[in-house]
């Protein structure tokens, strides 16, 4: 079993579990291929007494032919009889529990959104196995996981039959921060510096089963060009695969995911609906909802707007990778990536990608501003009287009277700041304390990879110029 990386606080959060004087039904969610499966079998690794993953696309007999064999293993031949519905399924399960003479009897149900099937009577099955068993013991802890995290969000955390508040504890599984990722190269004894594995992390994002394909002695470049853009690299299909797995209705998802990647400031729902041509209606904001639980967009209020003012931006770094790169290119044009990493098509999507990776950083960017424990609010400004559409892709809001503009530049070298940009920082300054008639302190703030080269545009403009190894914190 490979190493487990990261993953502390969740970590953590089992052991309590462990220990609790109650019963626990744990709901574990979050984005297909972020390790959700592997950080809970490597949490209770020997202490998991029944297991069992639901199948994709199955039929109920087939979801039900998988869960009695996964129950026959901890039956004796002579006492073993086929359940053919989930109410017996799960009465056979709490024999086998009740049998188990452990302190604590872990139940690790993975992919269950996949066991509900049409007029299955599954989710009734599993009420009655929490309700009227399970939860008035002390010794179990039911644990269900899946990636179609809207499923989770709806059926369990927010069911309103009878699993209404029974969820004890829900954990959202993230992705890997640049730090993680770095533990994780180096467990694979593979030695990369922090630029590269930017690079990578501006592909792959922090998903560690895409990171697990890395291979020693590759430049980023090399090995984004093996696992993107060869004939057999793992992520030259993995997109429709990713939507299929965790959407009925996929194609509507993936419709306004390729939309948004084409608007690096993001869309309003509105804007959403025209563009995509998907209907003003309830079920556009399903499908919103599911793309945000799952972790492929994030919703935000502009600064100084209200939530009906809410921005959608694509967050899923290896979808903007996918629909920019991928998605046309040819398997046979070799060393595609590699030689295409000085045009002008690449440098502007190494911008933006860069800018998302700070964005997914902010916590570590606080750490270097020293200011981790004042009260703060983080959001993207655009002007709304500015022909030239002047925007800030991040605003620190500080509690101490104080916000930080942040600006967001991917460099090979320092960073250089001329009178024309200068020029331009200034302007948006102006323009944001204008519109929004802020009274607070505007500090600067330059996020780059090797810092700024100081010269007399940069002396007084910049309060603070954080360099990348900051975000690896």
């Amino acid at each position: 079993m490979r190493q487990l990386v990261g993953r502390n606080n969740d970590l953590a959060t089992f052991r309590e579990l462990l220990n609790s004087g109650k019963s626990e039904f744990v709901a574990v969610y979050g984005r297909r291929r972020v390790g959700k499966t592997f950080l809970i079998r490597a949490a209770f690794n020997d202490k998991i007494t029944f297991q069992v993953t639901g199948l994709s696309s199955a039929t109920m007999m087939q979801q039900l032919s998988n869960f009695n064999s996964e129950l026959r293993k901890l039956i004796r031949e002579s006492e073993y009889s086929f359940a053919n519905d989930w109410f017996n399924a799960f009465q056979q399960l709490i024999s086998v529990l009740e049998a188990n003479n452990d302190q604590k009897k872990v139940v690790f149900i993975d992919e269950l959104p996949w066991f509900d099937t049409a007029k299955s009577g599954f989710i009734s099955a599993l009420e009655h196995f929490w309700n009227s068993w399970a939860s008035a013991r002390n010794d179990i802890i039911l644990i269900v996981c899946g990636s179609a995290a809207s499923w989770i969000i709806n059926k369990l955390i927010n069911n309103r039959g009878g699993l209404h508040n029974r969820v004890t504890k829900r954990m959202k599984i993230i992705p890997f921060t640049l730090y993680e990722c770095e533990q994780l190269l180096l467990s694979k004894n593979i030695v990369l510096d922090r630029y590269q594995i930017i690079q990578l992390y501006m592909v792959f994002g922090g998903i560690p089963y895409y990171w697990e394909e890395i291979k020693p002695g590759l430049s980023a470049s090399q090995n984004i060009e093996n696992i993107c853009f060869s004939e057999n690299g793992l992520l030259r299909s993995e997109f429709n695969n990713l939507f299929k797995s965790l959407f009925n209705k996929h194609e509507k998802h993936t419709v306004i995911v390729a939309l948004m990647a084409k608007k690096s400031i993001g869309l309003s729902r509105d804007e959403i609906i025209r563009e995509s041509g998907l209907p003003n209606a309830g079920s556009t904001t399903r499908l919103l909802e599911e793309l945000e639980e799952s972790g492929f967009i994030l919703r935000y209020s502009p600064f100084g707007k209200k939530t009906r003012s809410s921005i959608y931006q694509l967050v899923d770094l290896y979808s903007l990778f996918y629909l920019k790169f991928i998605k046309d290119s040819n398997p046979r044009d070799t060393n595609f990536w590699v030689n295409s990493t000085d045009n002008p098509r690449h440098r502007a999507w190494s911008g933006y990608a860069f800018e998302q990776v700070c964005l997914q950083h902010i916590n570590q960017i606080k750490k270097e501003l020293g200011i981790s424990g004042v009260s703060t609010t983080s959001s993207s400004w655009r002007s709304s009287l500015n022909t030239n559409g002047t925007q800030i892709d991040l605003v620190i809001d500080r509690r101490d009277h104080v916000i930080n503009l942040c600006e967001m530049k991917f460099s090979i070298n320092q960073f250089v700041i001329d009178k024309k940009y200068s020029d331009e920082l200034r302007n948006k300054m102006g323009t944001f304390k204008t519109e929004t008639k802020t009274r607070k302190s505007i500090f600067l703030t330059l996020i780059t990879t090797y810092g700024i080269q100081a010269n007399v545009h940069s002396i007084g403009l910049v309060q603070n110029d954080i360099q990348m190894e900051s975000l690896f914190q």
